[in-house]
């Protein structure tokens, strides 16, 4: 290997015996004269699709469904929709997306008179809201009769007590129709944090929240598509019976498919490709996962609108060990991004994401987005309940390999769902809260930001051409220096993220 004083090429570095994962590298500071808030982070999903932000939600039953989906978009990313459920259950999903007014929740919890303090706590604890409209019978097809908030119940010890004893029944309410700002001129000059939203029969519709507005008054980055909707994406499998998914989706107005295989160069995908490109030729489609560059140069040949760059280097994910099969993960984003670089195509680094540091060395070595699933899996938008063990406030992750998984329907995605056997290649496991998308992604975006500026990129673009110019040098790490890295040699550590 060709020595310098000060790191080595990319090119050097991947084109070894050697295989690299993310942390094993490090990237070399250079000058900057610019601020981290002139970083510009916008960048590509597909050949057709940009967005603000390099933030890709991952298609897994713990991670992606219509509320994880609406918030990446609003927040500059995409949240790619898992296909774990029945068709019109997915395509309910997208519709949900696409439906998406912001700062209206369109959907919201209600409960009857006859239900119990009990039961708004049981709210607040899984979902972390507790303004509970009340219905005449717990549904949204009687009339709305009350409200429940957290003054009405803050002080009352008898967590047994029906909610018609403590719920607020002078209402302040809005017919729909109205608008976001009329809305909001109405919270704010009644002074009330939940105005529901009723039809002429009196019954509710939607809800708009004061603690929303103030948080989300303003989605500047939101990833639209040309009729001012919020943009999705949805998972299908290779299968024959999937073409119906396909087409469901299709009507409903999905922007782009993601082709989910586990290892995604085979007959079975080519054919899907083939097929969804012949017949919805207007949808882009991403193809995958793979990790060469003969997967790479095969699927581009066939149309492929964006790859999918990863084989087991997920937190619950098990493939390497179990198949034998694989790639560390730094080195699949370089080799796969070099030939879709000729191509004109983007890459998505899926798997192995779990720091700021992870993000900006998977676009410093070609990949233009990353695909989060661990990362996410424990904020309040994903899928699934809040559990406490040891103190710790905790949500279900699960890989799509794990038994109970391909249970579900995730075996498609590894071509077991006939098998009689299931081999898993992932784990069921938990990861700690990390609060709202709200402030977790742009907390990923400053960082990331600050990492753009020590290498002194103001874009991805800039980024790529210093890795392929050769102007962005790498170190290869030892375990020594890896330690040396992170926190180390404290008696206590406080390592929370916000």
């Amino acid at each position: 290997m060709p020595m310098s004083a000060d790191g080595f090429t990319a090119e050097t570095v991947f084109n070894q015996i050697i295989g690299y994962t993310y942390n094993d590298l490090i990237l070399l500071p250079r000058y900057f004269d610019f601020e981290a808030g002139d970083v510009e982070l916008k960048t590509r999903l597909t050949k057709n699709i940009s967005m603000q932000l390099p933030f890709v939600s991952s298609p897994m039953d713990t991670v992606t469904e219509e509320r994880m989906a609406i918030y990446m978009a609003l927040l500059g990313g995409i949240g790619i929709l898992h296909y774990n459920n029945k068709i019109n259950e997915q395509v309910e999903m997208v519709r949900k997306v696409k439906r998406f007014e912001n700062g209206f929740i369109n959907e919201p919890v209600v409960l009857s008179p006859n239900h119990r303090i009990q039961d708004i706590l049981d709210i607040k604890k899984k979902s972390g809201f507790s303004g509970i409209p009340i219905t005449e019978d717990g549904t949204t097809n009687t009339k709305l009769i009350g409200i429940v908030t957290g003054r009405d119940i803050d002080f009352e010890k008898d967590v047994n007590k029906k909610l018609k004893e403590v719920m607020t029944t002078e209402l302040v309410t809005a017919k729909v129709g109205i608008n976001l700002s009329d809305a909001n001129n109405i919270l704010k000059t009644k002074k009330v944090g939940k105005l529901p939203i009723v039809d002429n029969e009196g019954k509710l519709r939607a809800l708009v929240a004061r603690t929303d507005l103030l948080k989300n008054r303003d989605f500047p980055l939101a990833t639209k598509d040309k009729n001012k909707q919020l943009r999705v994406g949805a998972a299908v499998s290779t299968r024959e019976e999937d073409k119906e998914r396909v087409e469901e989706l299709y009507k409903s107005g999905v922007d782009v498919l993601v082709i989910d295989s586990a290892q995604g160069y085979n007959k079975y995908q080519i054919d899907a490709l083939r097929y969804i490109k012949r017949k919805y030729p207007d949808i882009d489609v991403i193809c995958g996962n793979i990790v060469t560059e003969e997967q790479a140069e095969g699927l581009l040949k066939e149309g492929a609108d964006g790859l999918r760059i990863g084989m087991g280097p997920g937190s619950i994910c098990t493939t390497q060990e179990t198949m034998a099969s694989g790639r560390p993960q730094a080195t699949a984003v370089y080799h796969t991004a070099k030939v879709a670089y000729n191509y004109n195509v983007p890459v998505i680094a899926d798997g192995g994401i779990s720091v700021i540091g992870h993000i900006m060395k998977a676009l410093s070595f070609g990949a233009e987005s990353v695909m989060m699933g661990g990362l996410l899996a424990g904020t309040i938008e994903s899928p699934g309940e809040y559990v406490y063990k040891d103190g710790m406030r905790l949500k279900k992750y699960r890989g799509m390999a794990s038994l109970d998984a391909m249970k579900d329907g995730g075996a498609k995605r590894y071509f077991a769902d006939n098998e009689s056997i299931k081999v898993s290649q992932g784990v069921s496991g938990a990861v700690t809260d990390r609060g709202g998308l709200s402030d977790f992604i742009p907390y990923l975006s400053q960082g990331l930001k600050h990492a753009f500026q020590d290498v002194g990129a103001r874009s991805i673009p800039e980024l790529r051409d210093f890795m392929r110019s050769g102007k962005l040098k790498l170190q290869v790490r030892s375990a020594s220096s890896i330690k040396e890295g992170g926190v180390h040699d404290l008696y206590l550590a406080d390592k929370t993220f916000l």
